[in-house]
């Protein structure tokens, strides 16, 4: 069967349209009878399309010559070759996308810190904080349990060595105190009565002495005249034995007499040493008693400045509990807080420098705690310099340095705020334009407290950025807007 198609052609030059949209190759009938037309022609034209009639030739009008396979395969060869094209330009250019590198990212030089390598000599040392604290503090604790009754003095007030900062009181004590005291009074009472009977019984003894001397001379007198007159036969030799035998029994009492008063006085004596240990005994009961009294009047005990005053009035405070504090400002000295990391090479009598931030004074190395707390490690340096005025405070912060050694001439830079003794730091080296960094690895040596030594990675004259560029580490390059200050000479 035959199917018939009607189309509607807009003929050019050399090709037309059909309504379709179908793009064709036309061949002009004139042309192909050996005719010929100059201007476009518009019509319609019928194309019979037969299988088995391949072209039908109309004189005077264009016609459809239908193309072979050769021409198909060369179109299909042609779209596939401008495909392939298409996708390895796309590829190439995917590919070439990935392997550039990303803009390097600009940072704000103004805001950065840089330092300049040099050469030179470096004093090694280490800095800490601390504080002043006295040399001398008086800890003021209650003795007793007792209450508050009065607060003389608060911290900061300057205080003599007997001024009263505190009053406590208790009952108890006081009436300890008196009861003591009515004792003493009583073993003086006692030895003084003892005293007078002793001195009383010693008249005695001696009055019974002068008695017997008196009967013995009587005595002796006698058996003198009687043994005379029995030489003369006046008298019986019996009755002039009986007055010398009276005679010398009286001189036997005599004697026994005098030891008696000898002994009596010793056995005073002792008595009296006796009542007197009592009466001292009892005395110091009272001065115990009264002392502690006294004590409830808390003093200064030396010339200084209060620091703490920790109880309050009508409060009730146990034996030992510390009511008060006392420094001598005149005396100071800084405890510096060094990091144990830092410790190695500290010793004593080194030098080093207290700021008070009202001037430096110089100090040594005095003491060094054999234990770390916190990490740090506490060092006492005494002043060897009078402090500046309104420095002369307990308790004031101070930075202290310690200098631990002086290296002649090394290669050195600004401590980085990441920069640690024998490491390696990344630093971002600036480049002679200021207008960009360059990511290094830097070996440092020996470090001080504001400089660090250079091993590698830099050359005396170069500048490094020496502030944080953490969150730059991962770059290589940063272009820097503006450009860092770099002043000649210096960091």
């Amino acid at each position: 069967m035959r199917r018939l198609e009607t189309r509607s052609w807009t003929v050019g030059k050399n090709s037309f349209h059909s309504a379709q949209g179908e793009s064709h190759k036309r061949t002009p009938a004139a042309f192909a009878i050996g005719g010929s037309f100059r201007k476009p022609l518009y019509f319609q034209l019928v194309t019979i399309h037969a299988r088995l009639a391949p072209k039908v030739l109309l004189k005077g009008c264009l016609m459809d010559i239908p193309r072979g396979k050769e021409v198909a395969r060369r179109r299909t060869i042609k779209r596939i070759a401008y495909i392939v094209l298409a996708v390895a330009v796309l590829g190439g250019g995917t590919v070439f996308a990935l392997r550039l590198k990303p803009a390097s990212p600009e940072v704000d030089g103004s805001t950065l810190w840089p330092g300049q390598v040099k050469r030179g000599p470096m004093i090694r040392d280490v800095r800490g904080l601390g504080t002043l604290i006295p040399e001398e503090i008086v800890w003021i604790p209650a003795a007793a349990d007792s209450r508050v009754d009065s607060i003389e003095h608060r911290a900061g007030d300057t205080v003599g060595a007997n001024e009263v900062i505190l009053r406590l009181s208790n009952p108890d004590m006081e009436l300890a105190a008196h009861d003591a005291e009515w004792k003493w009074k009583q073993a003086q009472a006692t030895l003084a009565d003892l005293k007078v009977k002793l001195e009383s019984g010693k008249l005695d003894q001696r009055a019974t002495l002068a008695d017997l001397e008196s009967q013995y001379n009587q005595a002796k007198l006698t058996a003198d005249r009687d043994l005379e007159l029995t030489r003369l036969g006046l008298k019986s030799e019996l009755e002039t034995k009986l007055s010398v035998a009276q005679a010398d029994s009286l001189s036997k009492r005599l004697a026994l007499q005098k030891q008696r008063l000898e002994i009596n006085d010793d056995s005073i004596k002792a008595q009296i040493e006796e009542q007197q240990v009592a009466v001292d005994s009892a005395r110091a009961q009272y001065d115990l008693k009264q002392k502690q009294v006294d004590q409830l009047a808390m003093r200064a005990g030396v010339d200084g400045v209060v620091q703490e005053v920790d109880v309050e009035v009508g409060q009730r405070v146990t034996p030992g509990t510390i009511l008060a504090k006392v420094a001598n400002p005149r005396k100071l000295k800084a405890e510096l807080n060094i990091p144990e990391t830092q410790m190695s090479d500290i010793a004593i009598n080194q030098q080093a420098e207290i700021d008070t931030r009202n001037g430096i004074v110089p100090a040594h190395v005095i003491r060094i705690y054999p234990a770390a707390q916190n990490g740090t490690v506490t060092v006492d340096c005494k002043l060897d310099g009078p402090l500046p005025p309104g420095s002369r405070r307990p308790g004031l912060s101070v930075d202290g340095t310690v200098q631990l050694e002086r290296l002649p001439d090394v290669v050195q830079i600004g401590r980085p705020v990441f920069g640690q003794p024998n490491s390696t730091v990344g630093l971002f080296k600036i480049a002679p334009d200021g207008r960009s960094a360059t990511h290094v690895n830097v070996k440092f040596g020996a470090a001080s407290v504001n400089t660090i030594q250079v091993l590698s990675g830099l050359k005396v004259g170069d500048w490094a950025i020496l502030s944080d560029m953490s969150q730059w580490d991962s770059q290589q390059h940063i272009r820097l807007s503006p450009a860092p200050a770099m002043p000649v000479g210096g960091q």
